[in-house]
């Protein structure tokens, strides 16, 4: 089969079978090898790994995966896609194609019967990225790693540290899970139709263990998401006027205290292992 990663063959095949770009579903095809190049080489695939793609498109990246993996599981939402997957990889022995929403979808039940973690290789649909990702972590399904294209605003708050514009609740969900690393920033002529933002690869290292230890999770949490929702209230008055959390101002300044911050620091300035140490004071 031809690669799908040169421009020519995916219009020829979007011609052959009349495509048409379904914009609910923000499909973006990848049409350069050497960004697929790059993705494989974060992925880091060999013949004892099982790969979940999500949204396989018309089965470009599919075809890599296929061919460095023992076996790829690709998951596509749009069911005018399947005949022409069906065609395009026809010569992959060891694809499984599941016309489903991969957000309705038990993957944990899919690493059980295949008996090991998964590796998640993807170009996402900007739109449920964030979902997607953390509704692999959250529902702890047995990963080794996440590699994805994402929108480079996306990536860059997943990779971002305390003090700095991009940090947030999303960068201290992910870093709870995993280790990101940014592996290629990638321009929009990289795609067929040409999406309005830059995108990145960026690699999510899964942690065997989280890096910090929590007494309650749901919490921890809920604290993080609090901390953040009013970025320029201090702590005490943003997690003070968080009905779900149940704890006065009174007892966040006295685990602040303890910890030695002052009364006035606000959530963008404290680590992960900070968020931790206030969660289990206050839970």
């Amino acid at each position: 089969m031809a690669n799908l990663g040169i421009p020519g063959n995916t219009i020829e095949v979007l011609q052959k079978y009349h495509f048409i770009f379904q914009k609910k579903y923000g499909q973006n095809f990848l049409i350069d090898t050497r960004v697929l190049d790059k993705i494989m080489g974060a992925a880091d695939l060999t013949e004892d790994d099982c790969v979940l793609e999500i949204g396989p498109g018309i089965g470009t990246m599919t075809q890599y995966l296929a061919e460095r993996a023992g076996e790829v599981v690709a998951v596509e939402i749009d069911r005018n896609l399947i005949p022409i997957l069906e065609e395009t990889l026809s010569a992959y022995t060891n694809v499984t194609l599941i016309n489903q929403d991969i957000l309705k979808m038990d993957v944990k039940k899919l690493a059980r019967e295949r008996g090991k973690a998964l590796k998640v290789v993807a170009n996402l649909p900007y739109y449920i990225t964030t979902p997607i990702i953390m509704g692999l972590f959250e529902n702890h399904v047995p990963l080794k790693s996440i590699t994805v294209m994402v929108q480079k605003e996306v990536a860059q708050r997943m990779q971002a540290g305390p003090g700095t514009k991009d940090y947030g609740a999303l960068s201290l969900a992910v870093q709870y899970y995993a280790r990101p690393e940014i592996v290629a920033y990638v321009p929009q002529n990289c795609f067929i139709p040409r999406p309005q933002v830059g995108s990145s690869v960026i690699c999510l290292e899964k942690y065997d263990t989280p890096p910090v230890k929590v007494n309650a999770e749901e919490q921890f949490f809920a604290i993080i998401r609090a901390s953040f929702n009013q970025r320029r209230k201090t702590l005490v008055n943003g997690l003070g006027n968080a009905p779900e959390l149940g704890i006065s101002r009174e007892q966040i300044a006295a685990a602040l205290e303890q910890m030695q911050l002052p009364p006035a620091v606000r959530g963008e300035a404290l680590t992960l292992e900070q968020f931790a140490m206030l969660s289990n004071l206050l839970f």
